[in-house]
């Protein structure tokens, strides 16, 4: 915003309200995790953690209404188009800004993908989305000053307007995949399958396999085929065995494992355990 002021460059001007934007939604993810961690409750008993996806898609939604803001800042620039002034020290403000804002984008994705956090990841992609939108304006501002096309100006602000509008759109898009409880990543669930069939000895069978994703929290249950005269006891010690192992590989997963006889009639979908040939469906 500062090098918007010192050139009055409408291109300037969408870069400043991108960052406002980022400001914002910084505020609004910091109390949002710190409610996502809250431990579950006696109302909210598997935990807060969707409350991250809602912090994104709010955010989502600042982006697109910053792009419509700009977009009518650069209609009235096309009316009037004007050359930006001192604009090597606005363009030097405003690289100065986009290293800071490359450097805080990668920590802040880095720490998100390490923590499971939607809303920390969200904020590093939008960060990460100004840095690429400040490389585009330097560029268009430096053609602007050789040309001496003024019209450039805007034309360049519209054209971030529509960046950031693809950017939000893919933010709302990820969080209402979360919300809508969408299933583990491909590998995720083929690590799942893994570990199911190094540590289900003894059991005949794992169908109905099914997962989601809350944040950092992930949600597994499946059906666990058993000798019909196996004993509680050590079809017991074989979830056990199947809940440590797939929780080492899914850090804050919660497991619900149904134990039936090999009487019961087989649902859902089936597991291999005695090699990995993924899924096959099953009739009920």
């Amino acid at each position: 915003m500062l090098a918007w002021w010192v050139t009055g460059s409408v291109a300037l001007l969408s870069d400043g309200l991108e960052s406002i934007v980022n400001v914002a939604a910084a505020v609004m993810a910091y109390f949002v995790i710190r409610y996502a961690q809250r431990p579950a409750d006696h109302d909210h008993q598997f935990g807060h953690h969707k409350a991250e996806y809602l912090s994104a898609v709010v955010e989502g939604v600042l982006i697109v209404i910053a792009a419509m803001l700009i977009i009518n800042e650069a209609w009235q620039g096309l009316v009037s188009p004007k050359l930006p002034e001192a604009p090597a020290l606005g363009l030097g403000i405003n690289a100065i800004a986009a290293v800071i804002n490359a450097v805080w984008a990668q920590t802040l994705i880095r720490e998100g993908r390490k923590h499971r956090s939607v809303a920390l990841e969200a904020d590093g992609r939008h960060i990460m989305s100004d840095v690429v939108t400040s490389a585009g304006v330097l560029i268009g501002l430096i053609l602007v000053l050789i040309t001496g096309n003024a019209v450039l100006d805007p034309i360049l602000a519209i054209l971030v307007a529509c960046n950031i509008i693809w950017q939000g759109y893919k933010v709302i898009s990820h969080s209402l995949g979360g919300l809508m409880d969408k299933a583990l990543e491909p590998d995720e669930e083929a690590a799942v399958r893994e570990a199911i069939t190094l540590h289900s000895v003894g059991a005949l069978g794992v169908h109905d396999l099914k997962s989601r994703r809350a944040g950092a929290a992930a949600f597994i249950d499946f059906h666990l085929v058993v000798p019909a005269d196996m004993t509680v006891e050590e079809a017991h010690h074989i979830c056990d065995r199947l809940e440590d192992a797939i929780k080492g590989i899914i850090p804050g997963a919660t497991l619900a494992i149904h134990v039936e006889p090999e009487t019961e009639h087989a649902h859902g979908q089936k597991v291999d355990v005695e090699g990995l040939t993924g899924l096959e469906g099953m009739g009920k």
